[in-house]
């Protein structure tokens, strides 16, 4: 049997290059052509390393000062010295005060009702509770408690379901022949 003619070289170059993806500059890749994008890369700042560097001698620390000292930090709440925030607020201590320091964590949120809306709202003897109050727009957040207030005169008899009541507005309520029922929660 005889042997198969071997191919010129040319053509087995051709072969193996036909393998291997080419570059958009025609070269081929392989790993000795790998390298990082563009721009990608950037080299490292070397402080202290003279002045040519453009971060030698005082090393981009400035002259003097609390920042240039060995170990300084740089606070988060820190501003330049002038008198920060949490300074400039006002302090009003004690358990008693819903307006307390700092940024009044402890205030509650109601939504305030009066009798004189009530009293055009709704007619003699109907029952105001909190569907009824959202349904007329006096109180349409749903989850902040409703507090009835005692502006104006009631001379109808109603029945008013609400988280809280003013002192006023339950005398008025009850003097109309109405009565006043604490809604929980």
């Amino acid at each position: 049997m005889a042997a198969a003619p071997k191919k010129p070289a040319a053509d087995a170059d051709v072969e193996a290059a036909d393998t291997q993806p080419a570059s958009p500059e025609g070269t081929r890749i392989g790993l000795h052509t790998l390298k990082p994008a563009p721009g990608s890369k950037k080299d490292r700042k070397r402080i202290g390393r003279g002045h040519g560097s453009g971060h030698g001698k005082t090393s981009g620390r400035g002259h003097k000062g609390y920042g240039s000292r060995a170990g300084a930090k740089d606070r988060a709440r820190f501003e330049g010295g002038q008198n920060p925030l949490h300074m400039r607020m006002r302090k009003l201590r004690g358990p008693n005060k819903k307006m307390s320091m700092p940024f009044e964590p402890f205030r509650t949120h109601v939504q305030h009702v009066n009798l004189d809306d009530l009293a055009a709202r709704f007619d003699d003897g109907a029952a105001v509770d909190l569907d009824a109050l959202r349904a007329t727009g006096l109180a349409k957040k749903r989850d902040v408690p409703v507090k009835i207030l005692g502006r104006g005169e009631l001379d109808k008899k109603l029945t008013v379901h609400a988280h809280k009541f003013s002192k006023t507005a339950r005398e008025r309520i009850e003097a109309a022949g109405g009565t006043v029922q604490v809604v929980e929660g």
